[in-house]
């Protein structure tokens, strides 16, 4: 059974005969983009040059079109797959399933000759996930700790909305997290009825622009480069700076922040500096989520991702102690 998936030392997902999630797998023809996270696009650029076909959906070719310029993706034959539409290929359906991650984030399935269900979640956040049934289950273990558990599901986005009206008393809020996760708090903003303009450098600006083509309702962006923006910010006017993590230390250091993280347990955000707050916005399930998965998947045999966080021999040891299915973490990690 198990010879049917696995997770190779550099991270590639195998599912099927055919198929190589994530990262680059020089023996398969076609390699998947789950979603377009730095992580899962490991040895891309090996893959177009190699492979036959790389699968993304539209909404992820369109954001790595702005993360990495269109000339990217014409390295090679990309093909776009729309959720629920399989593809065909040497006796096997893959078809991609929405997963409740960023924007265009898919769960796949393969369904090989045999008609075994070979699932790979990608990563995900089981409250808008659709659970597949599978026969083989590839999970992600990003929380796949029990002392990653979350009981304060429906106060973050109200503690994040309080948070960012508090800090607009004083004027310019600075928010801090990746992009997808930097669009989704637009969003909630948005939807709060937060009346303030958001400002945010070229690449995130860019990056709101597609998550607005493809549906989400993200506000009023104004790129950094514009002078609206930088008057805005140069008078700590009373406006929303989305930034990406990597520029925490250096930006806003003396203005109201907020970091968005979704590595906070204990509660929906806490103080952390004199005008500084994490909140935990979490675009992966916790530990209690990923088991709920993987009991109403009902798989015969899962494989835990221990090549992306180190939690996947944990994960799968709690399988099999709770849930009572066979569970792998792999890659095997050589003990010193």
């Amino acid at each position: 059974m198990s010879v049917k998936a696995t997770i190779t030392d550099n991270g590639a997902v195998i599912l099927g005969k055919s198929v190589a999630c994530d990262a680059f797998e020089p023996t398969k023809p076609l390699r998947v983009v789950t979603h377009a996270h730095a992580d899962h696009m490991t040895g891309l650029r090996q893959s177009l040059r190699t492979c036959e076909q790389v699968l993304m959906t539209r909404a992820t070719k369109d954001m790595i079109d702005v993360m990495k310029t269109p000339l990217f993706l014409m390295g090679g034959s990309v093909e776009t797959l729309d959720y629920g539409k399989p593809l065909h290929y040497g006796g096997e359906d893959i078809t991609f399933f929405p997963a409740d991650h960023i924007l265009g984030a898919a769960q796949v399935l393969v369904e090989d000759s045999d008609r075994k269900r070979i699932v790979f979640t990608g990563d995900f956040r089981i409250d808008d996930t659709p659970v597949l049934e599978s026969d083989i289950l590839v999970i992600e273990a990003t929380y796949g700790s029990p002392c990653c558990k979350r009981s304060f599901h429906g106060d973050v986005k109200t503690s994040l909305v309080s948070l960012v009206e508090k800090g607009l008393q004083r004027g310019t809020v600075f928010i801090f997290g990746y992009h997808g996760k930097l669009q989704e708090v637009m969003e909630i903003l948005h939807e709060a009825g937060l009346n303030v303009p958001f400002v945010a450098p070229e690449a995130v600006f860019q990056i709101s622009k597609v998550c607005e083509k493809h549906g989400m309702r993200v506000g009023k962006v104004v790129s950094s480069t514009e002078p609206e923006a930088q008057e805005l910010l140069q008078q700590n006017s009373r406006c929303v700076g989305f930034y990406h993590m990597n520029c925490q230390n250096n930006v806003g250091l003396n203005s109201f922040r907020i970091i968005v993280s979704g590595w906070e347990f204990g509660s929906a955000a806490r103080q952390t500096g004199i005008r500084e707050y994490s909140v935990a916005l979490s675009d992966h399930s916790d530990f209690n989520g990923l088991l709920e998965y993987v009991k109403r998947s009902k798989p015969e045999y899962v494989i835990t991702d221990n090549f992306r966080v180190s939690h996947g021999e944990t994960l799968a040891k709690e399988i099999r102690k709770n849930l009572g299915i066979s569970a792998t973490a792999l890659p095997t990690r050589n003990l010193p």
